[in-house]
């Protein structure tokens, strides 16, 4: 499972293409175009009979196009696809409907008809404020503020002064929502590449440069934008410190911000797609079985409708993160061997959206994959998914890279490797340490294992259960769970202490919890009815 597209922007976004957008990109350049244009059309029929590209091809089937003639080709092809695009998507995007208002206002504008230019205006800004657009509302009001600056458009004193007010309140709420936004972005960047807070030294790090970032007066905030970042830089900010109740409470809010405002899902799918995408992490890592189940189907409803489905993007994220989730579930009930069922259909999915997948997505598939294959003692297969990412980049996720390399040296203890397993072991440690990412169970686990390589079978279980004791303590502690939450060490621990499947011990705590909840759901009906 790996990303492998091609490299060329035309033939990238030539794949991209649905039947209906070929069909009218075809109409299009023959309506708009003169016949000296018509070979672009060849070009694209090429390109799109291309599965990759090969400009050796392109040159066999435009016979007499010289190699500067093919660049010039291309860039011509490549605008006007993105003009057959816009105008055939225009109606469907806010943004698009907004960015022609502003195109036609500044046109009638620019041949004097002033007064046609602010009526058009109205209507952008009408569209703006619908839909919260406050960057394009911003936009509006200057070119209206630019043509009741220069000419006489005879407006009343009273509507002036109204304009010079909504400008002013524009522009502060813009500059909170850009300040709230870079936080977010810059904390995402940060656990991108680094994972989780590994020390107190990191955690200092981050809640300084949160602190001296989120803006002063939270009080101050309203509106969708301003209260949608705010929750991603809590969720973010929660997250990489592993305070895992907080990053739920912010992860929940930012859906209800959704609910609350059903016309935003369709005006701002992609963070209602990454917002249901994080409320199920929070449920997995606080091991919401009953919340994760409830938050998993309602996405899988969200992703039949005609929002999710209206553009490839979001279709792609949606499908994506609902795959994810599927494995999550496995992965927490201990269910690992009905898992493995669906992996053919998604890596078959990834191979179909690879154009569009990130390297950290693969990263983490790979990942989840991996471990399921250990939980249902595939050892072998495994090790050759783990064998992908630490034979990758060492540029994303710091904390899964060291992660990888422990559960493929856990494998092959598994398989009873033990010739390797010294030397493994001491290469482990050694980029484990070089990576800063040794917690108190890492430590542990190395000193367990070097121990055991010259124990019997009779000698190895109450070594097992020395390092259950000095480990299950460790379950709460907060700079431990990031090592419980991507290897669960203590369950497979168990599953030797016990004798059992590390799949059947999972499986028993969830169940545990599932009965739990249940009498906690019955006592809360039974105090409501007394």
């Amino acid at each position: 499972m790996t990303s492998n597209s091609s490299a060329d922007t035309l033939f990238q976004l030539i794949r991209s293409l649905e039947k209906s957008e070929k069909r009218h990109f075809k109409l299009y350049i023959k309506r708009s175009s003169g016949n000296e244009d018509l070979k672009i059309i060849q070009l694209f029929d090429a390109l799109d009979k291309l599965s990759e590209y090969d400009e050796k091809q392109l040159f066999k089937k435009l016979k007499g196009v010289t190699k500067p003639q093919l660049s010039n080709l291309k860039n011509h092809l490549y605008k006007q696809l993105l003009a057959s695009l816009r105008l055939l998507k225009t109606t469907e995007n806010t943004d698009l409907q907004l960015s022609e208002h502003l195109d036609y206002a500044r046109l009638l504008y620019n041949k004097g008809l002033k007064l046609q230019s602010l009526k058009v205006l109205e209507k952008a800004k009408e569209l703006a404020k619908n839909n919260q657009k406050f960057n394009f509302l911003a936009q509006a009001i200057s070119l209206e503020k630019k043509i009741e600056t220069l000419h006489i458009t005879r407006s009343t004193l009273e509507k002036t002064e109204q304009l010079a007010e909504e400008a002013l309140e524009i522009s502060n709420h813009i500059n909170r929502v850009t300040r709230l936004s870079n936080l977010a972005l810059l904390l995402y960047r940060w656990f991108i590449k680094y994972g989780h807070a590994r020390n107190e030294h990191d955690e200092k790090n981050i809640i300084s440069f949160f602190k001296s970032n989120i803006l002063s007066n939270i009080s101050a905030i309203s509106g969708f934008y301003e209260n949608l970042y705010l929750c991603q830089c809590y969720c973010w900010y929660a997250f990489i410190r592993q305070d895992f109740l907080m990053y739920y409470r912010y992860s929940a809010k930012w859906i209800r911000l959704f609910n609350q405002s059903p016309a935003m899902i369709s005006v701002e799918t992609g963070h209602y797609v990454k917002g249901m995408h994080t409320l199920l992490n929070a449920h997995f890592d606080l091991r919401n079985y009953r919340g994760f189940q409830d938050a998993l189907r309602e996405f899988e409803t969200f992703s039949t409708t005609p929002v999710a489905n209206h553009h490839d993007n979001f279709r792609i994220q949606t499908s994506i993160y609902i795959n994810l989730a599927r494995l999550n579930w496995h992965l927490m009930s201990g269910s690992f061997k009905e898992g493995l069922v669906f992996v053919p259909e998604i890596e078959a999915r990834l191979k179909e959206y690879e154009l569009y997948v990130d390297k950290h997505r693969i990263l983490v598939f790979n990942y989840k994959i991996a471990t399921l294959y250990f939980g249902a003692e595939q050892y072998d297969t495994a090790i050759d998914y783990l064998q992908r990412i630490i034979n990758g980049s060492l540029e994303l996720r710091y904390d899964l890279q060291c992660y990888a390399r422990l559960l493929h040296l856990m494998a092959h203890y598994e398989l009873g490797n033990y010739d390797i397993m010294e030397s493994l072991t001491k290469s482990v440690y050694r980029f484990m340490s070089r990576m800063k990412n040794l917690t108190v169970v890492e430590e542990e686990m190395f000193r367990f294992l070097r121990r055991s390589f010259s124990l019997s079978p009779r000698q190895l279980k109450p070594e097992f259960e020395k390092f259950l004791e000095k480990i299950k303590h460790l379950e709460k502690n907060r700079f431990e769970t990031r090592s419980f939450a991507y290897l669960d060490v203590i369950s497979w621990v168990e599953s030797k202490v016990y004798g059992k499947s590390l799949s059947s011990i999972i499986h028993e705590k969830h169940m545990k919890s599932m009965r739990k909840a249940q009498l906690h759901r019955k006592e809360k009906k039974l105090h409501k009815a007394t």
